[in-house]
């Protein structure tokens, strides 16, 4: 008889890019520091209901009030115990890898090693001008410091050589972190090439789905995995995360209408930089469906949403950014509560009861 595969407890989790957008019926808009107090306190809860994971995202537009990501983490890190605390994403292209790691590893000696750290290339460019780079690297940048970050976490002495910052000949970075290594991720929003690099180089995949239909991701997650067979990594060590939009309350009409309003409060801003059309309430109620790409409604659907989703990537982690802007405190707080509380426990329990196969069968 064939030994079960012990496969890792499926973990839920959030992220969030802390917006400061005003509230749409009213036009108020909260401090950035109550805003921040906010934040720190829904993960608090996050952690006390059960969720494993926290990420916080990166801007540099003043309708987002994490700038300076790792500096909120480790606020976070000092008022939990156990949650784990990564970046959603470091915009790596614009920053420097050997500030990236000291501070990520600082990080994680103050939260005894919680610390990861997901790495992309970023959803607007306001940091490439800003921090004086050149939209046209845009590719080879992050190429080139993620093969330093790597190359960071994995010796504390390093020489290398490359062309956006200046060479590095034996120096030491310090501090080194609790963990032995930290985790870095590979976000990628949908790009063929970003895949074959994080299976290429072994590391872990988030993928964000935040439109469209999930279903057309299928294709992304089975060439990450045929690259890690090819490479012959060990797919224990490299779980797939899917990280997408949502917010759940006691009911989907509930639900719907509390995130509607901020949600196309943010999507319409965007969308005027962008070219995009005013979102209409009919397409944002259809991507609430189960075959949508937005986690919004109650408990029971959104169980019924992650399970379909798992039955067709087979991930091992879910991040969900409940709320998009700014939502009433409180009703983001009930939210985590859910999520903690009705969601997750059932859907580890059906994850854990389908994934207890035989060795030599896995997930699609």
């Amino acid at each position: 008889m064939n030994e079960p595969i012990i496969q890792p407890p499926f973990e839920i989790g959030l992220y969030s890019f802390a917006e400061l957008t005003p509230d749409p019926q009213t036009g108020i808009m909260i401090t950035p520091a109550q805003r921040l107090e906010n934040l720190v306190e829904s993960v608090e809860l996050a952690e006390q209901v059960g969720l494993d994971v926290f990420a916080l995202g990166e801007h540099h537009r003043p309708d987002f009030v994490s700038s300076a990501p790792a500096v909120i983490l480790a606020a976070i890190a000092a008022r939990t115990s156990r949650i784990r605390l990564s970046s959603a994403v470091t915009v790596l292209s614009s920053d420097d890898p050997v500030r990236v790691f000291q501070q990520f590893s600082s990080l994680d000696l103050i939260s005894k090693g919680r610390a990861e750290i997901m790495a992309g290339r970023g959803s607007f460019i306001e940091s490439f001008p800003l921090f004086g780079y050149d939209l046209s690297d845009y590719n080879e940048l992050f190429s080139e410091k993620l093969e330093l970050l790597l190359q960071i976490r994995d010796s504390d002495h390093v020489t290398w050589e490359g062309v956006h910052r200046p060479s590095l000949n034996y120096q030491g970075i310090y501090p080194r972190p609790y963990q032995d290594k930290i985790p870095v991720w590979v976000a990628v929003g949908g790009t063929p090439e970003s895949v074959v690099r994080a299976g290429t180089l072994g590391l872990p995949l988030a993928l964000a789905i935040i439109g469209g239909l999930p279903e057309q991701f299928k294709s992304l997650t089975q060439l990450y995995r045929r690259v890690i067979a090819h490479y012959d990594h060990d797919p224990l060590q490299m779980p797939l995360s899917i990280n997408s939009h949502g917010f759940i309350a006691d009911s989907k009409q509930e639900a719907i209408d509390e995130a509607y309003p901020t949600f196309k409060l943010v999507m319409d801003k965007i969308g005027r930089e962008r070219g995009w059309p005013p979102m209409t309430r009919a397409q944002f109620e259809a991507s609430c469906d189960l075959r949508g790409a937005n986690f919004i409604g109650s408990p029971d659907e959104i169980i019924e949403k992650i399970l379909y989703q798992h039955e067709m990537f087979g991930h091992q982690r879910l991040l969900l950014q409940l709320g998009v802007g700014t939502l009433p405190h409180h009703k983001l707080m009930h939210a985590i509560e859910l999520l903690g509380t009705k969601v997750a426990p059932v859907v580890r329990e059906e994850i854990a009861r389908r994934t207890s196969q035989p060795a030599g069968k896995s997930a699609a």
